[in-house]
């Protein structure tokens, strides 16, 4: 009898954190599942993050991307070299714009190897994360350079 009550409580325990976690924190990992992805040069984990209609501007884009296809093209050029890759928010701010869309905007630093010398560049990148069904997927991304 103790030993379901403590099965019991802890399946509560655990329903409990799941439903204090809401579309901040629900976004905040999408954004997680990002930055490993990028860092392990994990290109169908990254696009599989996006919205089949997200809207994309990357740091080397000359237009805006809206098909997945665009989206897998900028990540086979961009992670597939200058290997190994990593990406982190050095800073950032979340924005609970409604129960199905969030804006994540921050300050990053992209790394990876070039010739062998270690590379990194500071940009301004934002994410919309909104829910689709049940899932929290990428909806509009853009990421520039710092400026001077």
């Amino acid at each position: 009898m103790l030993r379901t009550i403590s099965i019991l409580g802890a399946l509560s325990l655990s329903l409990v954190s799941a439903a204090i976690a809401g579309p901040k924190e629900d976004a905040l990992q999408v954004v997680d599942r990002w930055a490993k992805a990028f860092s392990d040069s994990d290109v169908d984990s990254i696009v599989k993050l996006y919205a089949p209609d997200a809207l994309f501007l990357g740091t080397g884009s000359k237009t805006v991307v809206s098909n997945p296809e665009g989206i897998r093209k900028y990540f086979e050029q961009a992670l597939l070299s200058n290997r190994p890759r990593g990406a982190k928010l050095d800073s950032s701010s979340a924005m609970v714009v409604s129960d199905a869309a969030v804006v994540v905007t921050g300050l990053d630093t992209v790394t990876g190897v070039r010739d062998g010398n270690p590379i990194s560049a500071n940009g301004r990148v934002t994410f919309v994360i909104g829910r689709r069904g049940s899932d929290w997927l990428i909806v509009h991304f853009h990421r520039s350079a710092m400026p001077n």
